[in-house]
């Protein structure tokens, strides 16, 4: 069976902030197998939201004060027979690839967030290595970003970045 899961990293949105989730981000939760969150969703409303949408898997990011206790700091599953690890902070990106294959050898594919800068590409020893972005804060980044996981029906695992328009 092919399953396709939104990711998403450093939406930061609360009940008492200025942000809220794109409308593409909704619609492409809504039509996804699976919500994948590598953490800094900030407020529980975002975990919440999400959850009705579609079932999800999020971690726990440095400024999520208030999901401490019900998300873990990473994460492990299966997503169509693919072996994937969710994490937020993946350290400097000076040996990141290295790093995040020592702290999930058997992971297929590797999420992480935190620094807002989208990545899609190989790691080392086989690892695909996933950042989405922000959908809501680019920062140094050209665009706000999400991203498309699709695995499963013995084909390869495929992502994709989506740019969302200005």
């Amino acid at each position: 069976m092919r399953v396709r899961a939104l990711v998403l990293s450093d939406t930061h949105v609360s009940r008492r902030g200025r942000l809220a989730l794109p409308r593409a981000v909704l619609d492409a939760a809504a039509s996804a197998d699976a919500v994948v969150h590598a953490g800094d969703l900030v407020g529980p409303e975002v975990l919440e939201m999400l959850s009705q949408l579609a079932p999800i898997h999020a971690v726990l990011g440095n400024n999520d004060h208030e999901l401490v206790g019900r998300l873990p700091t990473s994460a492990e599953f299966d997503l169509g027979g693919v072996s994937v690890a969710v994490v937020h902070d993946s350290g400097p990106a000076e040996g990141r690839p290295s790093r995040l294959a020592r702290m999930f050898p058997t992971a297929g594919l590797v999420v992480y967030g935190h620094s807002h800068q989208p990545f899609d590409g190989p790691g080392t020893n086989g690892q695909w290595l996933l950042n989405p972005g922000s959908p809501t804060q680019r920062r140094r980044a050209p665009t706000h970003t999400f991203a498309w996981v699709e695995a499963g029906d013995g084909e390869p695992l495929r992502t994709r970045l989506v740019h969302l328009e200005p």
